[in-house]
């Protein structure tokens, strides 16, 4: 292959984020902690860039260059859309409650770029060492970001357990591709596929290839017991940060599994089946009755992360249309959780971390816009009509019930029951119980602003969802 055989455009949003990364930490260098500011826009205005390149170059159907490693398709263009989009929504929300913690500075910035480069090039990948080099990219940015507050200890132990248990699942996805590449002799997903459609490949070593690629993806996702990390990393790290590692991420990892488990290992889906089902369930029961037991608000979104990436593998075993239900519940999913987040930094100020459940009592009478974009947030996770949430959860059953999952779709029911008492338990503490302290608010108003938009979206989108659905619908056909 020539320079001139190579066609760049389709990799152009992942080109332009990398260009402007390198003048945010050029910029970021030279400029003094007072000016700071000049970072954060910076950041902004490449996120506006890159999501302007998606646009330019977004094309109909699948193309794929790099010599069959970069796929540009309707998955990995909407997951990028809507990474962009919630990544700035998150700077917006970040910058009050980074500044009053001395966490305004560049490193902020210029890891979450290249972590959202990594999961860039995740949902772009066309072959498994793509996948592995952008899954290490997010992963090695989201170490450091997590132990970014230098004076927390509860930081550094929860970077320190997210290091070491990543290092593991890292390891375990490369053994598993090292057992694909055996066994079929190539590491494209195409080649992969066809090779193993052709009874070419060593079926039994695929098989236990797949065994440890499915764990590195549970981990990834969040799924138990490969859950661990959730929890200690949401409360152990900056809320800001806490926000980006819960949301963002999770998008590339259900894009991630489906290139792998779908466009790379559809011949064993009969054995992958299985082992999402088990997973799911675990991650469901594990998920909501932990979270029930909690009285830090973020570690009860932790595990209530983990239920919800239980939805997610279950959305994987209903076939084409449960693919099209998981994306939509990824983003949805996104949407709750920025909005969760937000407002527990923008309630924070320097005398002030809002974290514990208490923390919220009396929000209503205080902070009665704050109380009620909970809410939103809260009875959407819940999956109470006509928020997002119900849609979502709602198309994940329907998807299941069309495959024949009758109980499978009647037990997420049931934990979605449970599940509801935990998110309306804090709904109860902040309209009826008495507030305990003065609950300051940052000034931002740019912050307040968009949190808002975030958190009406969630109406909008699940009074019509059709928006939404038809944007997934169409990426899945221009994928598959």
């Amino acid at each position: 292959m020539n320079w001139t055989d190579l066609n760049l455009m389709p990799a152009m949003p992942e080109i332009v984020l990398l260009s402007a990364l390198g003048i945010v930490l050029l910029v970021d260098l030279w400029t003094s902690d007072k000016n700071r500011y000049i970072t954060h826009v910076l950041s902004l205005l490449a996120l506006v860039a890159a999501a302007a390149a998606q646009w330019l170059v977004w094309v109909p159907q699948s193309v794929s260059t790099f010599s069959g490693m970069y796929i540009a398709d309707g998955m990995s263009q909407l997951s990028k859309m809507v990474m962009y989009a919630a990544t700035f929504a998150l700077f917006v929300y970040a910058k009050p409650y980074n500044q009053v913690r001395d966490m305004f500075r560049g490193e902020f910035y210029t890891l979450t770029l290249f972590a959202l480069s990594g999961m860039s090039v995740m949902v772009s990948a066309g072959h498994f060492l793509t996948a592995y080099i952008g899954l290490e990219l997010l992963s090695l940015s989201l170490y450091a970001m997590i132990a970014l507050r230098r004076d927390s200890a509860d930081a550094a132990e929860a970077a320190l357990k997210y290091f070491v248990l990543g290092a593991l699942a890292s390891g375990l996805l490369l053994y598993g591709i090292s057992m694909v590449y055996g066994a079929t002799g190539s590491l494209e997903f195409a080649s992969v596929l066809a090779n193993a459609y052709d009874g070419q490949a060593n079926t039994w070593l695929l098989k236990l290839g797949l065994v440890f690629i499915v764990v590195a993806v549970a981990f990834k996702l969040g799924a138990v017991p490969f859950h661990m990390w959730v929890p200690d990393v949401d409360q152990g790290a900056p809320t800001s940060v806490a926000a980006f590692v819960g949301t963002v991420p999770k998008i590339a990892a259900v894009v991630f599994a489906f290139r792998i488990l779908v466009t790379g290992l559809g011949t064993t889906v009969n054995d992958w089946t299985p082992m999402l089902a088990i997973l799911a369930v675990a991650s469901l029961l594990v998920g909501n009755l932990a979270a029930i037991m909690q009285s830090n608000i973020k570690r009860m979104l932790a595990y209530s992360t983990v239920s919800h990436m239980g939805f997610i593998l279950l959305a994987f075993m209903a076939g084409a249309i449960g693919f099209t239900a998981g994306l939509y519940y990824a983003i949805a999913y996104v949407v709750m959780g920025l909005v969760g987040f937000g407002v527990l930094m923008l309630l924070s100020n320097e005398a002030f971390e809002c974290e514990e459940i208490s923390d919220l009592a009396g929000l209503n009478q205080r902070h009665a816009w704050y109380a009620f974009l909970m809410l939103l947030a809260m009875f959407s996770m819940a999956g109470i009509p006509p928020l997002m949430g119900f849609y979502a959860k709602f198309a994940v059953i329907k998807a299941l019930l069309s495959q024949g999952f009758v109980w499978i779709s009647v037990f997420a029911v049931v934990m979605s029951l449970i599940g509801a008492f935990y998110y309306l338990r804090v709904v109860k503490v902040m309209y009826f119980d008495k507030a305990t302290h003065e609950q300051g608010t940052g000034s931002n108003t740019v912050a307040k602003v968009v949190l808002s938009v975030n958190a009406l979206l969630l109406l909008v989108w699940g009074v019509m969802p059709q928006s939404v659905m038809e944007w997934c619908l169409r990426a899945l056909e221009n994928t598959l």
